[in-house]
């Protein structure tokens, strides 16, 4: 997901001429703001700023984690004693991989994608959806 680097970005407007969907507006401040619910990402944006100020969410990863185990600490918050707490780590580390099998098997469902993108995320999808037992056999 793109952002935009408040520090980097001058207000120029650029990035909010080009986006397709209107995702990208001057906030208040007279920066760029992407509206991740909008935003397609079709990269216009990125091509646009001639100040690099449309980040790649690659950049987020440590904070992105940082945030996660912030969210997990204010939970664990909430058990008092060590075997609460032993059990919610065991609860949450299923969660989280839980959230990883599904990316990896998005990952896995877009490589059977194809040319013909529609046709073959359609098939990728009933795939998806198919009962576990027929997929198994």
């Amino acid at each position: 997901m793109p952002w935009v680097n408040k520090e980097m970005c001058t207000g120029c407007g650029l990035c909010v001429q080009v986006c397709p969907v209107k995702a990208i507006v001057l906030t208040d401040d007279g920066r760029a703001s992407i509206n991740d619910d909008l935003c397609i990402r079709c990269g216009s944006c990125h091509n646009a700023c001639h100040q690099e100020a449309v980040r790649h969410d690659g950049e987020r990863i440590p904070r992105d984690v940082a945030a996660n185990l912030q969210w997990v600490s204010r939970l664990l918050d909430h058990f008092e004693t060590v075997s609460e707490r032993a059990a919610f780590m065991g609860r949450i580390g299923r969660h989280f991989n839980k959230q990883k099998k599904v990316i990896e098997k998005t990952l896995v469902a877009l490589e059977t994608v194809g040319e013909d993108t529609s046709a073959g995320l359609d098939a990728a999808i009933r795939a998806a959806l198919e009962p576990q037992d027929r997929q198994t056999h």
